[in-house]
């Protein structure tokens, strides 16, 4: 049943982690006495479009360019293992693109209204870089991921964009200590695609993929790996101590404990192929931080 390749393709298990940013956004807001239900369902879905539409591109720009093969460790992709053909893979990109715009105007138009257009092109700009980005990882001559680039661009949208921009959605402001919270959740989704990245090591090298990993090697790529999370988990902890009110505000920091015998996995591991299980164990952690921190400030 195409539908069920379609749903391959979108790869569903990588939702809960795209939607951390936003729910850590929406908690924040609580935190500073600002909540509207529809903002957040709307917010929610234009995040699941863009996650939808990159694994879309990604599954297209690596099986075009071969990187997806036999030697490729995880889940096979839908144009690598001939589920969906490159034209069908192409046509619901496009589809897609179609909805995420769809989902931004209907967003902002109920986050802003017109009178507040500078608001409304700011993150109509936004929206469209969202876009870009999610296809220009691994689509094209140019695409950034296969220069190493794809840390950076994962810790802007998924860290500041996700959890400043909903949260401004909301409130219309930005505070200082919002920043830590969008600096955590940008790192431990970095992490994600590090030990993504990590796993693949040696297929990317033979396919010409430079990524971060690539270029600094394996053991490197593990302390790299480290550091993320410590970045992560103190400036999740420093947000917490110079805001609770009430000792179970404490709470969202038991799901570094999970991180925490995830670490020490990674920095045992030997063989990248052994990594594959540890992706969605971090992906998993950091949506229950999200989660948690939702439950307990407000």
């Amino acid at each position: 049943m195409k539908i069920l390749d379609w749903l391959n393709a979108a790869r569903l298990r990588t939702l809960p982690l795209s939607v951390s940013g936003i729910i850590l956004g929406a908690a924040l807001a609580k935190f500073y006495g600002k909540s509207d239900v529809l903002i957040f369902i709307l917010a929610l879905f234009t995040t699941i479009a863009f996650q939808v539409t990159s694994n879309f591109a990604n599954d297209y720009g690596d099986g075009v360019k071969g990187t997806d093969n036999e030697d490729r460790v995880g889940p096979k992709r839908a144009l690598q293992s001939g589920l969906l053909t490159r034209k069908e893979l192409k046509n619901g990109i496009k589809v897609s693109v179609f909805i995420c715009i769809l989902l931004v105007l209907f967003l902002l138009y109920f986050a802003f209204d017109t009178y507040q257009i500078e608001y409304f092109v700011i993150f109509s700009v936004l929206g469209f870089l969202s876009i870009w980005a999610a296809i220009k990882y691994t689509v094209g001559s140019s695409a950034y991921g296969y220069k190493g680039l794809g840390d950076i661009f994962v810790f802007i949208f998924f860290g500041l964009v996700a959890v400043l921009g909903s949260l401004f959605l909301f409130t219309k402001f930005i505070t200082a200590f919002a920043w830590l919270p969008a600096i955590a959740n940008g790192a431990l989704c970095t992490g994600v695609l590090n030990l993504n990245n990590l796993r693949d090591v040696e297929s990317d090298k033979k396919a010409g993929k430079n990524t971060l990993i690539v270029k600094m090697g394996f053991k490197n790529g593990k302390i790299y790996h480290l550091i993320l999370v410590l970045i992560a988990f103190f400036s999740f902890f420093s947000f917490i101590v110079y805001n609770f009110n009430v000792w179970y505000q404490f709470i969202p920091l038991l799901a570094f404990i999970p991180i925490a015998i995830h670490i020490i996995k990674v920095l045992r591991v030997d063989v990248p192929q052994h990594l594959d299980a540890e992706l969605k164990k971090l992906a998993l952690s950091t949506f229950l931080l999200s989660f948690l921190f939702y439950l307990t400030f407000n």
